[in-house]
């Protein structure tokens, strides 16, 4: 596919018996410490992991870079955008000597630096229900949504909740000036997101979700879940939104069928982090909770 860059750094299969060794010693200097964290089979488990960024901006650069330090074998990074000087403020590949780049080119040459046995493929191509899951040009044992688009954000959970994969869809982060406010919780019980509300309510329509919700606490909630078997967990926060402090950007905003219409939010790198952070920790426990899916396993096949 001619819009995919793979980054791979050193290029491992042509090197020579002592430097794989060398390569091996290095990088569990870099990533011993998971071992002590999670244990073998937990280590051996996450540093196998192939895992899709969907959307690399003020969220997604930084779930993709704790991934990337979190030592996993494969990133598959998707974003059509090229970094401009407005995304210095949130997002980490965004620095002066990257301004034009592709975005998962700026972020996977990062990531090479970070992590250099990482395979990282970068798409420079936006997800669509035309051209998803065959836009991956590798089996996936997880994703993380990070887009701002809900079309996009239904085929992506549509897809992995069928595939029962491992999974997080992310909501707004512009307009929260309030980090620690930032929470997950299952699709049911998110609230004060109307991108997310939007997601919802069309996964209900087209028969992806219960049509009422669950019992949102306790055990009756997760035997409920347990149940129906369908559920998507969200990154978000219940913080009120800021509005833009002119009043012709504050005019200008609107959600439009789920959309963010507008860029005239502002916002901030310590939420957009937040978010970002907590969504990589959040794909990292369901992948080790996950039954069954031995390290490297490839939960779904493209």
């Amino acid at each position: 596919m001619e819009n995919i860059v793979s980054v791979e750094s050193p290029p491992t299969a042509q090197a020579s018996p002592g430097l794989v060794d060398d390569m091996a010693a290095d990088l569990e200097r870099r990533f011993g410490g998971l071992r002590r964290l999670y244990g073998e089979a937990g280590y051996a488990r996450l540093r196998a992991a192939r895992i899709a960024v969907v959307g690399v901006g003020g969220v997604g650069s930084w779930a993709a870079e704790a991934l990337a330090r979190s030592g996993v074998a494969e990133l598959v990074l998707v974003d059509l955008d090229h970094v401009a000087e407005s995304n210095i403020n949130r997002q980490v590949q965004a620095l002066t000597p990257t301004l034009g780049q592709a975005k998962v080119q700026a972020l996977a040459a990062r990531i090479a630096l970070i992590h250099p046995g990482c395979r990282v493929h970068g798409v420079e191509e936006f997800a669509t229900a035309d051209n998803w899951p065959a836009l991956l040009p590798v089996p996936v044992d997880a994703v993380i949504d990070a887009c701002d688009q809900v079309r996009a954000k239904e085929t992506l959970a549509r897809w992995a909740m069928a595939a029962a994969l491992p999974a997080v869809c992310v909501g707004a982060a512009g307009g929260k000036r309030h980090a620690q406010r930032v929470e997950v919780a299952d699709l049911a019980e998110v609230t004060h997101d109307p991108l997310l509300a939007t997601l919802r309510q069309r996964l209900r329509k087209a028969g992806a979700l219960p049509a009422a919700a669950a019992p949102r606490r306790g055990i009756e909630g997760m035997r409920a879940r347990a149940t129906h078997g369908r559920t998507l967990r969200c990154v978000f926060s219940r913080e009120p939104v800021t509005a833009p402090a002119a009043q012709e950007e504050a005019d200008a905003c609107a959600v439009v069928d789920g959309n963010l219409n507008c860029h005239g939010y502002g916002s901030s790198v310590m939420v957009t982090a937040t978010f970002g952070m907590v969504a990589a920790g959040e794909v990292v426990a369901q992948l080790l909770a996950a039954p069954g899916a031995g390290p490297g396993a490839g939960l779904h096949s493209t």
